[in-house]
């Protein structure tokens, strides 16, 4: 048998939930946001958002009060609805949407505080000036009267002066902005190497794969260059080598690769790569 909450614990749960009502600013989710299919699901997207897999309730902090709640599911957004909003539930059963990376900010014991960091002279002979810059409060040197005949000749008009031409540097001509089809097309592409990028939401490096030669196969057949994708489960199947040729469908996006973090050399892509491929599928390995 549960034992009863006191009256005084009751009064204190109603107070805090009064006190959520007044300060905090629900922004309600859509009626069709997503949901997690399982344990395993649920686990895999608080890994990508940088949450601890281990909890199931996070803490929720806003204006010197906190309280705990819950992950009911999240929406997407963004051309290929590759960004997540989280949808979290609070105590008293209300929904609100908040940032995955703002959720994660909020776990940290040092959230909301500020430190007031006085600014201070420098002893070296220089004033520093709100935007960090020194200003050098020494005496100016006093200049021979050689050097100073030798300046003023220089500034004087009459003095014949070698004047050289200017190189004028041809322009390098931009390349025309791809216009990326929003649906999912057929591609053709070259497997060029394996890379590693910086994941910010899990602070660590995830392996992709990255392509050469990429085509979207149409009417009029668009060149990409290099492209990135997630080198996922269904892709390691394949057993992917560079020089291996592919086929498949999805959904491109433009988005940049970012460097990893203390990547060997290995996985660092000498150039850019401009274009992300999302959620790969029917792919045939030549």
């Amino acid at each position: 048998m549960k034992p009863q909450r006191k009256w005084k614990d009751v009064k204190k749960l109603a107070a805090q939930q009064s006190q959520l009502q007044k300060q905090t600013q629900y922004i309600p989710p859509k009626s069709d946001y997503a949901t997690f299919l399982d344990e395993a699901h649920f686990k895999e997207k608080l890994k990508e958002w940088g949450l601890p897999i281990a909890k199931k309730e996070f803490l929720y902090k806003d204006r010197g009060f906190q309280t705990v709640v819950s992950i009911k599911g999240y929406e997407s957004y963004g051309i290929t609805g590759e960004y997540n909003t989280l949808v979290i539930e609070f105590d008293d059963g209300k929904l609100s949407l908040i940032h995955p990376a703002y959720l994660k900010e909020m776990q940290s014991a040092s959230f909301g505080k500020e430190s007031l960091v006085p600014l201070e002279e420098k002893s070296s002979g220089g004033a520093e000036t709100l935007e960090g810059e020194s200003v050098d409060t020494a005496p100016a040197k006093t200049q021979s009267p050689m050097k100073v005949e030798q300046e003023a000749a220089k500034a004087d008009p009459a003095t014949p002066k070698a004047v050289k031409p200017k190189e004028t540097k041809p322009k390098k001509e931009k390349a025309p902005k791809l216009v990326l089809p929003a649906d999912k097309v057929h591609f053709t592409a070259t497997v060029k190497q394996f890379a590693l990028t910086y994941n910010p939401f899990n602070e660590e490096n995830d392996e992709v794969v990255v392509l050469e030669n990429v085509q979207i196969v149409q009417d009029e057949p668009l060149e990409l260059g290099l492209s990135w994708c997630s080198h996922s489960k269904t892709l390691k199947k394949f057993d992917l080598a560079p020089g291996n040729q592919l086929e498949f469908d999805g959904k491109v996006a433009a988005k940049k690769l970012a460097k990893g973090k203390d990547a060997a050399e290995e996985f660092i892509v000498d150039e850019p790569v401009l274009y992300k491929i999302n959620n790969p599928s029917k792919i045939v390995k030549k």
